[in-house]
Parts: C-alpha cells; structure tokens; sequence
C-alpha cells in the first residue's frame, strides 16, 4: 500500500513555523484529511491553539522536550496511533524551534514508519535577520538546521531591511550542496504546490495514500496517549510548570477556561518582559478568547477559536535571569474571577 506523505517543518524559535503551516491548513486539497504534529519546547503548548478547528485537520501536541532527543518513543506512539485513528492523506510535523532535526529523521525513516511514512523533502524557515545576529550565527542547532534542510523558506522578509534580505541572499549563492528550492515569503505564504509537489527523501512513492500499513508494535494497540497538558486544571486553580534545557529556560502556566483575564493588564505585564523573552499566550478575556504572541517583534493579540483552557509560556535564554515566582505573581494578578459562559 501506499505510504503516506510526511512534511517536516523546521526552523529556529519565533522562525515563523506555525503561521506557515497555518496557511497551509486553510489552503490544502479539500479532498485530504491532515495530521499535524506539533512538538514545543516548553510545557504549556500554545502552538496548537493557532491552527484552524475542522473535521479534516488532526493536530496533537507534543509538549516539554524535544521530538529528537526526550519524546522519540512517545512521537513512534503517537503517530501509529494518529494514523489508526485517523487515517490522514498527509502528516505535517513541527519540531521545537530547539530540537536538531537530525535526531527526528532518524526516527521517522527507522524500520516501524518507513514502510508507513514517505518523508517528503524537509522545509526549513530562516527568519533573514538573524544572520546579522550573532546569538544565532553561534548557536549550534541554528546552523545545523540551516545545513541539513532539502527546501527553504525566507521568511518574514517583510520585517527585514534591504540589506539584511541581501546579506541572505549572499548566503544562499554561497551554500552547498544547492537547496532543491528557496521561497521568500511573508505571513508564511508558501505556495501549496511546494509541498504537494515535495520528493520524496528516499524513493519515489506515491504522494495519495488510500489504505496504510501499520508498523507491528506492541505499544501500537495502546489507549490514546494521555498527556499531562490533557488534564484540566480547577476553576481557580493555576498549574505552573518550569523546564530548564539546551540553554533555555521556559515557564508555563494554565488556568481552567471559565477563568477571564483583563486583556489589557496582562498585555502590560508580558510586554514588560526584557528583550529575549518569547512570548505565547492564548487566554479568555473580557473580549473573548486571544492569542498573544511576540514572534513579529512587538506583542500582536488576535482572535482564536480555542475555548480549551487559558495558558500562557515564557521562554528564555539561561543567561537572562528572570524570577520566575515573581512572574507567576504578576500574571495571577491580570485574573479578573471565574465566569461559567
């Protein structure tokens, strides 16, 4: 049978990753159901919260670790399961912005998901103002990411001078071996034929799948993963978790959806954060339900159809103190009472 087409589309932290697939899910086949696996670095898990509700789109988050390293046997079990369940035409995957995606391949071209999984040319995303940054230009997982991608993405080119897009085009005439294609895009708009139309990393096998082969694992019959971020927290209560790895540090916290915040008080409070901070928020407000988000540059609050729970994420580097305590303080602060809709 068949096998099915599986995207890998990686990049950096705040690379623009999810609002390209984002596109991609409000642009793809009508006829084609999608699993999206989301992998985030951090515990809270925000990500998922931004991509569109429908009936023939599946995404699972993978929250706290990376997919390469900490979550390699629980993303095997999550994809057999996604696929038994489901039975997606396509499987689009978004490793951690910290994750080396070396680590990731080796695990979906093993001997359970290769007969399953046709793993497509892998997307990188280069946000281009990076390369005037030497935090990045230092970074390991950075670099590596950039040499290991089949295709690649310029993206944000909109938020980037003259001479920062020239400096990565300089770099792009300079690389070897060749990329088989570079799209410069803004607000992730990458063409769909660029993924409908990717190769395969090994063979040629057909991109439509009708039926899947399963691999024979003994955790393949198993119940749906249950995951921490699964359990809803209590009408008043506040779960904080904190994780410290690969230079990083990240603080989530989540609050049950009847908890309301003032939109206005917290978007203080997380622009107040030093510079470095990425920030992630999707929270029940006077106004209805938001999504915060500083990827851009300054924080951008928009709508959001999520109505699960309120949670917001910080991360950042290890050489930038933060106290965290502290900061649990002045988001408990923004809460304005539980109100059942």
């Amino acid at each position: 049978m068949p096998s099915i087409p599986c995207h890998v589309i990686s990049g950096f932290l705040g690379s623009g990753k999810t609002t390209l697939i984002r596109h991609l899910l409000d642009h793809k086949p009508a006829a084609e159901r999608w699993a999206v696996l989301i992998n985030e670095f951090g515990e809270a898990g925000i990500d998922q919260a931004m991509l569109p509700d429908a009936s023939d789109i599946v995404v699972q988050a993978l929250p706290g670790g990376c997919l390469c390293c900490q979550l390699a046997v629980t993303l095997k079990m999550t994809l057999v399961q996604l696929i038994r369940r489901h039975r997606p035409d396509r499987v689009l995957i978004e490793p951690s912005g910290l994750g080396h995606p070396a680590g990731l391949l080796e695990v979906l071209q093993d001997q359970d998901l290769a007969p399953v999984l046709d793993v497509r040319a892998m997307i990188t995303l280069l946000d281009p103002r990076r390369l005037s940054d030497s935090r990045y230009l230092e970074n390991q997982t950075f670099r590596d990411q950039l040499a290991m991608a089949d295709a690649l993405v310029v993206s944000k080119t909109d938020l980037a001078t003259p001479q920062q897009l020239r400096s990565a085009d300089e770099w792009l005439e300079r690389r070897w071996p060749p990329l088989q294609w570079v799209e410069w895009v803004t607000g992730g708009k990458l063409p769909m034929e660029r993924v409908l139309g990717a190769s395969s990393r090994v063979g040629d096998i057909p991109s439509r799948a009708v039926d899947h082969p399963l691999p024979d694992l003994a955790m393949a019959g198993a119940p749906m993963l249950t995951l921490d971020m699964d359990v809803m927290p209590k009408p008043g209560e506040t779960r904080v978790q904190r994780r410290t790895a690969l230079g990083y540090h990240t603080l989530g916290l989540r609050w049950h959806p009847a908890q309301r915040f003032d939109l206005q008080h917290l978007s203080s409070a997380l622009e107040a954060l030093p510079e470095g901070c990425r920030i992630k928020a999707v929270i029940h407000a006077g106004q209805g339900w938001r999504i915060l988000n500083n990827g851009d540059g300054p924080l951008k609050a928009e709508g959001t159809p999520w109505r699960r729970d309120s949670r917001i994420e910080i991360l950042w580097p290890e050489d930038l103190v933060l106290d965290s305590e502290a900061l649990v303080a002045r988001f408990q602060a923004c809460r304005t009472g539980v109100i059942e809709d």
